[in-house]
């Protein structure tokens, strides 16, 4: 019994679970630019060929970090929307409740917000297969838009915004298509919404607004609040919801 536990542990000592932990580790400690196989194999005390032969380049392990990263956050914006949307939460209460679990994602994981809304690592392109996981942000929030759509909830703009199309097709797949008018640019402001709502964490964990408000949380949840008003819909400002 006594083997077989200290093997498992043996094993368990190079997994690539235990691999990125350390790199995790690291990613607070001297950021990505300060992550290779050897710098994990010295924080983590493992031998450089146990870390390479799980992640062969630091590209790899960049990857697997960027992929775990945006599926934890998606996923906790997920269950937020999950959890709102059972006890009967307007589409606005829903909007704060996901707005929230992705701030509180990112201050419980600074390394890893930084990692993938932080500036780009040198050298480094994310692969295709970052997208999907990439993807469950903006469409937490386009399912949020689309029900509030569907539902009346929103209230047309008061003007529309001039010019052609701007979308790909990917984004207006993600959206299910483009609504008729007056919501016909109702995909161009979800992705200014979605882009705001990283812009502000950003300032907040890099510590932008803090000598700027007295409270950064309530701050937050008004910040929300006006962004929501671009794509017509209305956050509670009840902060029970």
């Amino acid at each position: 019994m006594a083997v077989s536990e200290t093997g498992a542990a043996q094993e368990d000592f190079g997994s690539p679970a235990a691999v990125k932990a350390v790199a995790r580790r690291l990613l607070t400690e001297a950021g990505a630019g300060g992550l290779s196989p050897e710098a994990v194999a010295r924080e983590g005390s493992l031998p450089v060929d146990d870390v390479r032969a799980v992640f062969p380049h630091r590209d790899d392990l960049l990857t697997a970090l960027v992929i775990d990263a945006y599926d934890a956050s998606g996923a906790a914006m997920e269950k937020a929307d999950e959890t709102a949307r059972e006890s009967g939460a307007s589409a606005g209460a829903r909007l704060l409740a996901v707005a929230r679990a992705l701030r509180a994602w990112s201050f419980a994981n600074p390394g890893e917000f930084t990692l993938i809304y932080g500036s780009p690592v040198p050298g480094y392109n994310a692969p295709p297969e970052t997208v999907p996981p990439a993807s469950r942000t903006p469409a937490v929030l386009a399912g949020i838009v689309r029900a509030a759509l569907e539902a009346g909830e929103l209230t047309p703009p008061r003007r529309a915004v001039p010019g052609p199309p701007l979308l790909l097709p990917e984004a207006v797949q993600l959206f299910g298509g483009v609504p008729e008018a007056p919501f016909s640019d109702i995909i161009e402001r979800g992705i200014v919404l979605w882009s705001g709502l990283i812009g502000l964490l950003v300032f907040q964990v890099f510590s932008r607004t803090h000598d700027s408000v007295r409270d950064e949380s309530a701050f937050f949840d008004y910040a929300i609040a006006v962004a929501a008003e671009s794509i017509g819909l209305k956050v509670p400002g009840d902060s029970s919801h």
